[in-house]
């Protein structure tokens, strides 16, 4: 018999927190998530109820470009995360400045089919049931992406002025997450009213 003490050392990945940033982005996508859902299923609940005209088929075109423009700044946004944490912070702001172009192109395209939808077409958000669920839920993923623009600016600014480096990527990644949200949710909200509601 040995007389060799065996001693089974195991060792154990010390445990580290998940960043705050990005759990406090994960539980803010959670909570907005509902509210979308909220806005959503109201949609296609009175999808067709509408009264009175105008309704979605007379009315509504397919925003392709501006769909394409708003998907595409989803990878800008992460090419610009991708930049900063290989210290490129001038490639950085140029590609968070495509971005918000590209959202901008987005939002310029919603406020142009508003405007036709009120000034040529009459549909305001009284006119019927169409017009009331139309403007909720597409103006609050417009809400979300002016707010998303705001702080793209804000990051873009501080990285033309050399305030952030590659120590500040997970807090850009955390901006990019909730871009990436306004992202997703547009495609929902793209199927339910202008592919399933027409």
């Amino acid at each position: 018999m040995s007389t060799i003490p065996v001693t089974h050392e195991i060792e154990e990945a010390p445990w580290t927190n998940p960043d705050r940033g990005i759990t406090a982005m994960i539980c803010l996508i959670i909570a907005e998530s509902a509210v979308f859902i909220i806005f959503v299923v109201g949609y296609i609940f009175y999808i067709g109820k509408s009264l009175s005209g105008p309704t979605p088929k007379e009315v509504l075109d397919l925003p392709i470009v501006s769909t394409i423009c708003l998907l595409s700044s989803s990878w800008t946004a992460h090419v610009a995360v991708s930049a900063l944490r290989k210290a490129k912070v001038k490639a950085c702001a140029g590609w968070l400045a495509a971005t918000i172009l590209l959202g901008f192109l987005f939002l310029c395209a919603t406020a142009k089919e508003w405007y036709d939808l009120i000034v040529i077409h009459g549909l305001t958000i009284r006119t019927n049931l169409f017009g009331t669920t139309f403007y909720s839920l597409v103006g609050l993923h417009a809400s979300h992406v002016v707010v998303g623009l705001l702080l793209l600016t804000v990051a873009m600014t501080l990285a033309l002025r050399g305030k952030i480096n590659e120590h500040h990527s997970e807090k850009l990644e955390v901006l990019s997450l909730y871009w990436h949200f306004v992202d997703a949710v547009w495609v929902i909200v793209f199927t339910v009213v202008y592919v399933l509601g027409r």
